[in-house]
């Protein structure tokens, strides 16, 4: 462990941590989606029953070759193309950026109750649950939280985090607050029916985002919350706050209710995960498990009953509901059947305008939403990579009418409500006899294949039999699977490599993939570990509809055969469980966060060079506290800092306030936090 803080680490009060998620974090971060049926009850193909030929090696790369390429340095959306023959480029290798810059010893698997850091590291907490946001907020105070002062100070359980310069030294930091535990923020707290009005209302205010502003310390990778003068640019986005909707379903009957017949006002966000980042410098933030907020989903009118259920929507008032119908009718929904319908959309924000209205981009789709990454295509069209995190969904992705004009901001920011939604479809290339369960390579040498983005909607006009183009934005699931979609396991975030400009897609696990279900992308059963994937599109060009795929990472104990680190020595690689979401440093080396590890030890980050003679060569850099999940993360663009939300710190089975699981950070109740680590003699990130 490195450079813990005296006085402030605490032992374990309750029981051993158990491995992946607790009863706890199911409960409240998701309504115990895995103890219920697979919603996607379609027909569509798994890879393996694919029978269709691969595309040619020649006009769609094969994703696994890229350890084998050699590309310049770029940026998102300006990466310049790849080789149409790999072969030709393998001689210039070794000079490829990103081939093993990566000098640090790997923090090993623990179950301490601390951030731990590699030697020679150091970390601090650069905001926390209850911290000031807003300039009168109260200072936070466990034993006597209010709803008033929630919604100025910093929310729970944070999420995805990114930076928004402001100079050299300052900068906006914006943050998700994806969902509350309401069994550790209050005492004595037992159902959402018998929690006190006020609770709930805490509850409502801790969901959303907070803006606030930082400031490097000194000269070093450390940052800090700037505290004193107007900061005029903090800002809480809560599960009340007014938004907009915008694009095609804007005004439709589908999101019409009785407090807006218009169709145009949501109120609020619910459990949003991940994000990106727009380049005019808004922030994307996706909205996911919102189903479980929402009683008496039985009870909507019979027509709306398939939709309902395939968004996991549950029925009556589950005995581990918030109950926020409670304190806003919109709720239920036997009172407001279209409410659900206002939720689980990507949210457009701008960090420097305070005031600004947050948008709900309609065009973009609507499902249980993990990230919204943007690139540009070849032409200058905006595109936007989203995955579906829940068993057996799917990976999706943007691609606007208009191209991106720098500078322009007033036309930019019309580039999410006109364009082309497109859903993922994948073909394996090995016999299906060799994909038999083990995670032995088919003799190919590789997990890979080809793939196409199939068009669901384009502005007004469908491209689903039977299904208007409101329909299949606000019901896009339904739409996928009528198109024959290709069912994934749990496809997280998924974000362009800005270097090699692939896309890398976190699949977290599936347990429920049966062997009959084992094939060429998900290649064991009971997928309890998960893996990443790499795609290729084609001539390097965002705006293809055809690309080519590999699994360059099969998470697991490298002692385990089924594991595969893109062909790396797993004897040097650091064990990995759970890959959650992804980001990269400007050398294109792969950082991965984990969620519900399930070998036994805490949840943490990894990175992972892309290229060259350290490919798939793993190792860990952080591990996060007891009982959490390592959220973020981000890597600055100078690579001095490296920062992590630290979501549910102490969130085990049998923790209470009273008996708390963890103590960190600051060695009483536990509190969500992002943290910052950096070298300590300020060298780069990995040095």
């Amino acid at each position: 462990m490195a450079n813990p803080t005296p006085g402030r680490l605490l032992p374990l009060l309750s029981t051993p941590h158990k491995a992946g998620r607790s009863a706890l974090t199911c409960q409240f971060r998701c309504g115990n989606a895995c103890a219920h049926d697979v919603a996607n009850t379609s027909e569509n193909s798994y890879f393996g029953d694919v029978v269709k030929e691969a595309l040619s090696r020649r006009g769609v790369l094969r994703a696994g070759a890229l350890g084998a390429l050699v590309v310049g340095a770029g940026v998102a959306g300006a990466v310049p193309a790849l080789a149409d023959d790999p072969v030709a480029e393998t001689a210039d290798a070794e000079t490829l950026k990103g081939s093993g810059n990566i000098r640090f010893t790997p923090v090993p698997p623990n179950t301490d109750d601390a951030l731990t850091v590699p030697e020679g590291y150091e970390q601090a907490v650069v905001v926390r649950w209850g911290d000031p946001v807003l300039p009168d907020a109260p200072a936070f105070d466990f034993a006597n939280q209010s709803a008033e002062a929630q919604a100025k100070q910093f929310g729970y359980n944070c999420d995805y985090v990114t930076l928004l310069p402001m100079g050299k030294d300052r900068a906006l930091l914006w943050v998700n607050h994806e969902y509350t535990d309401e069994n550790l923020m209050f005492r004595g707290y037992t159902t959402g029916a018998a929690a006190t009005e006020e609770q709930i209302k805490i509850a409502l205010a801790a969901h959303g985002g907070s803006v606030v502003e930082i400031e490097r310390a000194g000269k070093t990778g450390q940052w800090k919350l700037v505290t004193n003068g107007r900061r005029r640019y903090n800002r809480r986005v809560t599960a009340q706050t007014p938004m907009k909707f915008s694009g095609p379903a804007a005004g439709s009957d589908l999101l019409k209710t009785a407090a807006d017949q218009a169709g145009l006002k949501p109120v609020g966000m619910l459990n949003n995960c991940s994000g990106g980042v727009t380049p005019w410098g808004t922030v994307l933030t996706a909205e996911e498990n919102f189903d479980q907020y929402f009683v008496n989903g039985d009870k909507v009118p019979a027509a709306q009953k398939p939709y309902i259920s395939r968004y996991t929507i549950p029925s009556g008032t589950p005995s581990g509901s918030r109950r926020f119908d409670r304190i806003e009718e919109r709720f239920d929904l036997a009172k407001h059947p279209n409410e659900a319908n206002r939720f689980g959309w990507i949210v457009e924000i701008d960090p420097f305008d305070p005031e600004g209205t947050p948008i709900k981009r309609t065009a973009l789709g609507r499902f249980k939403h993990e990230a919204a990454n943007t690139t540009l295509a070849r032409d200058g069209r905006l595109v936007v990579y989203m995955g579906d995190d829940s068993r057996f969904e799917y990976i999706y992705k943007f691609v606007s009418k208009k191209r991106y004009i720098e500078g322009f901001d007033r036309h930019n920011r019309t580039l999410l409500d006109e364009g082309t939604l497109y859903v993922a479809k994948f073909t394996g290339d090995s016999p299906k006899e060799e994909i038999d369960g083990s995670g032995k390579l088919p003799s190919d040498g590789a997990f890979d294949g080809s793939g196409e983005w199939i068009p669901l909607v384009s502005g007004d006009e469908s491209h689903v039999e039977g299904m208007t183009a409101t329909e299949v934005l606000v019901y896009t699931r339904v739409a996928a699977d009528k198109v024959g979609a290709t069912k994934m396991d749990r496809p997280e975030d998924m974000e362009r490599n800005p270097v090699n400009g692939a896309v890398y897609v976190a699949l977290t696990n599936n347990t429920n993939r049966t062997a009959a279900q084992v094939d060429e992308a998900n290649p064991r059963p009971s997928n309890k570990h998960g893996h990443i994937l790499e795609l290729v599109e084609k001539r390097d060009d965002a705006g293809a509809t055809t690309f080519a795929w590999s699994l360059p990472l099969i998470c697991g104990d490298p002692k385990d055969p089924a594991t595969y680190f893109a062909g790396y020595d797993k004897t040097q690689v650091s064990p990995i469980s759970c890959p959650d979401n992804v980001t990269f440093d400007r050398d294109g080396n792969l950082w991965i966060a984990t969620d519900g590890n399930q070998l036994g030890s805490n949840d943490g980050m990894f990175v992972m060079p892309l290229k060259g003679k350290e490919r798939g060569h793993l190792r860990q850099f952080l591990t996060v506290p007891v009982g959490a999940e390592t959220c973020g993360p981000m890597v600055t663009e100078d690579q001095l800092s490296v920062f992590v939300a630290v979501q549910h710190p102490g969130e085990i089975d049998g923790a209470t306030p009273d008996k708390p699981a963890s103590r960190w950070p600051d060695g009483d109740q536990p509190r969500p936090s992002v943290a910052v680590s950096w070298h300590g003699k300020g060298k780069k990130i990995g040095s």
